[in-house]
């Protein structure tokens, strides 16, 4: 098997990364809570992907495979910088920027003080399942927090991730069950 092309995206692979991930999440825990309704669903998860892709793609840390087909969107260590409100939330209905904001909070609450590298996405479109796409993205965050001598950090809600995590070496540092069950894990190479 050859291995998949990886390159870091670009704001031209916006568009298709976008539109992965809102396939690829359709039924994750995470999103189908903040987004329950199926009629709004594809416009709110693609506000919400958008605006991760947009805050990180400068920064060197959003990997695809195959033209976007499998995408990593990774949070390098802040710099000590505070970014500015962006107003993100704003564009959402009153319920549905609370449940946002709820979320972000416990996640928070469980994250580590310390630097590390976030893999806030991880996602591979449905039509290209199987094919280990996803890993061979998450590998480039990974290999960069390695040679920065930092711990990788993910969430999920999915139990079934949290055993296909652990098998690649992750661990659970971190779990709660509001608002929400969701998993911290860790990986230090």
């Amino acid at each position: 098997m050859t291995a998949p092309e990886i390159a870091l995206a670009t704001p031209a692979d916006r568009t298709k990364i976008v539109s992965a991930l809102v396939a690829t999440f359709d039924k994750d825990p995470v999103l189908r809570w903040l987004f329950p309704d199926d009629d709004s669903y594809p416009e709110y998860a693609g506000l919400f992907f958008g605006h991760l892709f947009d805050k990180r793609v400068g920064r060197g840390a959003v990997w695809i495979a195959e033209g976007g087909n499998a995408v990593a969107i990774w949070e390098p260590p802040a710099d000590g910088t505070v970014a500015p409100a962006d107003g993100f939330e704003q564009r959402f209905p009153a319920d549905v920027a609370d449940r946002l904001r709820t979320y972000d909070e416990a996640l928070h609450r469980l994250l580590p003080e310390q630097p590390y590298w976030y893999l806030g996405v991880l996602g591979t479109h449905p039509d290209h399942h199987g094919r280990r796409l996803g890993h061979a993205v998450m590998a480039e965050g990974l290999r960069r927090a390695a040679e920065a001598g930092l711990p990788a950090i993910l969430e999920t809600a999915t139990e079934g991730n949290v055993a296909m995590y652990r098998r690649a070496g992750w661990e659970v540092v971190a779990s709660t069950d509001e608002p929400l069950p969701v998993w911290v894990l860790r990986q230090q190479r």
